[in-house]
């Protein structure tokens, strides 16, 4: 981890750990559980896997996405479809979705006990941003407001892999997606591939300063959901149970209905989904 010094103030920091020092972080009854990786890694199906297990259980868990802000997606949209989007512009635009889900979203719901499974985190934006030539320090400064995940796993998928599973499941690759606004490559294709090597390196760089829990995503996507579980078993003790309500009835007990919260993750599988071992 690099020192560096606020020229503000003086005061100096370790990056690593200025993000995510939140005054109330560990101090919330709720876990905050997220999942990282390159497209291709098939961490969203692993989260709905989580999600429905954790249901199942009888614990009341949320569901919160990268760039679904309602306040930021129309912007990002337009920005999208007309290629205005600079590697700043967009790096501030995903900086506000994040803001606003945080603090309408994440907090309220873990000061109220709830399971928050995320799909994505600000590692996202040290990734995509970073990778497109936004400065890293820069990075960690915009998002040390958030709090600190209880668990973060990163799926880690090889390049190859990853190009494979997202050319057999689409029909497109979008132009920003495929980092063709950098010039990464001549063609959609060769740009995509650069652009995804560019995010591996970055997450695999991010594991140790943030302590990401690594999980191979080229095992069985059984054997991944085992894994995943091993790592959540710890956390629950003391989240909040649904105590026979639904999932709404207890949201609402709770007061946080109204929020843009969904009750559990939306299944998006990137390849057929094995049945989960209890």
């Amino acid at each position: 981890m690099n020192s560096h010094q606020d020229g503000q103030n003086g005061a100096s920091f370790a990056m690593g750990h200025r993000f995510g020092e939140h005054p109330f972080d560990g101090e919330y009854p709720g876990k905050l559980i997220i999942v990282e990786g390159i497209d291709g890694s098939g961490k969203s199906t692993q989260l709905d896997l989580l999600g429905k297990w954790l249901n199942s259980l009888g614990f009341v868990t949320v569901f919160t996405e990268w760039n679904s802000s309602p306040i930021v997606r129309g912007t990002t949209k337009r920005g999208k479809d007309d290629r205005m989007l600079t590697p700043m512009s967009f790096s501030l635009i995903h900086a506000a979705d994040f803001a606003n889900r945080v603090y309408t979203q994440v907090l309220p719901a873990l000061k109220a006990g709830i399971i928050v499974l995320s799909d994505r985190y600000a590692y996202t934006a040290f990734a995509r941003d970073a990778s497109r030539g936004v400065n890293r320090d820069w990075l960690r400064r915009v998002y040390s407001f958030a709090v600190t995940p209880s668990l973060a796993l990163y799926f880690k998928v090889p390049l190859e892999e990853s190009i494979s599973r997202i050319i057999s499941g689409r029909e497109e690759i979008g132009f920003y997606e495929s980092g063709q606004d950098m010039g990464f490559g001549s063609s959609r294709a060769g740009s995509f591939r650069s652009f995804q090597g560019r995010l591996l390196d970055e997450y695999d760089s991010m594991t140790e300063e943030f302590g990401l829990v690594a999980i191979d995503a080229t095992q069985p996507i059984s054997t991944q959901q085992q894994i995943v579980r091993q790592h959540v078993e710890p956390l629950l003790p003391g989240a909040m149970k649904a105590h026979g309500q639904n999932v709404n009835e207890a949201l609402t007990a709770s007061g946080l209905t109204g929020r843009y919260i969904r009750s559990a993750p939306r299944s998006r599988p990137l390849e057929p989904v094995e049945a989960a071992d209890s």
